[in-house]
C-alpha cells in the first residue's frame, strides 16, 4: 500500500457512518472574498508594517513628494536616476534642481544600461495594510519590470486612497490589469534572501533600498505620524 492509498484509506474508513449524501450544515461566514472589511486606519497599519521589513517610509502631503524625493535620492546616495515615461514630472523637480540626473526610460534601456542608474523613481497600483505588501501593475507611471529590478534604490510614492486592507481585497481590485495580461510586481521590503546560516543578504533579486513616500491629503502643518520609520 502507498502512501495515497492509506490516506483514501483513513478518509473511508473516517466516514463509514455518515449517511450516503449527507452533509453538515455550513457554518455562516461573515465575510466575502475581496470584499473590503472593516474601515480602519490603514495608514498607520501599513506604515508599522514597511518599518518592520527595514524599508524607509514617510507620510507626506501631496505639496511635498518633490522635495521628499529629491531628499531620499540624497540620503541613498542615488544621484543618476530613472523613471517611467508616465511619471509625474514634477515630482522630479527638486532632484533635477539639487543636480540629480533623470532619465527617462522610454522601453529601450538594456540591463547594462540600467545597471549604470544608481535607482528608480515610480508610482503604484496599490499597497497592502496588513502585509506592507506594494503591488505594480506597470501602468505608464511604474514602467517596465525591469526598472525596479536592476537599480539599487527603488523610491516608490502610494497613493494613501490607494491602500486596500488585505490580499484578497488587492487581488479584486488587480483583476483589471489581470485580465489585461499586465505583469505583476509584489514588493515587501527591500530585496533580501538569507542563505543556510541565515545571514541576511540584501539586493539579490532587486533594490537592496526602498524608500517609500505614503501621499495623503493632510495639509503640510497636519502633526499625523509622518517621520521616516
Amino acid at each position: 500500500m502507498d502512501a495515497r492509498e492509506e490516506i483514501l484509506g483513513r478518509i473511508t474508513a473516517a466516514l463509514r457512518d455518515v449517511p450516503r449524501g449527507s452533509t453538515p450544515d455550513e457554518a455562516e461566514v461573515p465575510w466575502t472574498y475581496g470584499v473590503p472589511g472593516p474601515a480602519g486606519d490603514h495608514a498607520a497599519l501599513f506604515m508599522e508594517r514597511v518599518a518592520d521589513y527595514q524599508a524607509v517610509i514617510e507620510r507626506v502631503p501631496p505639496e511635498r513628494v518633490a522635495d521628499r524625493v529629491a531628499a531620499a535620492l540624497a540620503g541613498a546616495g542615488a544621484h543618476r536616476v530613472v523613471t517611467p515615461a508616465g511619471l509625474t514630472p514634477a515630482w522630479l523637480d527638486s532632484a533635477r534642481t539639487t543636480g540629480t540626473e533623470v532619465i527617462v526610460d522610454d522601453g529601450t534601456m538594456t540591463s547594462a544600461e540600467l545597471d549604470t542608474t544608481d535607482g528608480v523613481v515610480t508610482a503604484s497600483a496599490l499597497a497592502i495594510a496588513t502585509t506592507g505588501t506594494i503591488v505594480l501593475d506597470h501602468a505608464r507611471d511604474q514602467g517596465r519590470r525591469a526598472l525596479t529590478l536592476v537599480p539599487d534604490v527603488h523610491v516608490c510614492i502610494v497613493a494613501e486612497d490607494r491602500l486596500v486592507g488585505d490580499v484578497p481585497e488587492g487581488v479584486a481590485r488587480l483583476q483589471d490589469a489581470v485580465d489585461g495580461g499586465s505583469p505583476l510586481t509584489w514588493i515587501s521590503g527591500p530585496s533580501a534572501t538569507s542563505d543556510i546560516e541565515l545571514d541576511r543578504v540584501e539586493g539579490v533579486h532587486g533594490p537592496r533600498t526602498l524608500h517609500v513616500l505614503l501621499v495623503s491629503a493632510a495639509p503640510e502643518d497636519d502633526k499625523s505620524p509622518g517621520a521616516a520609520c
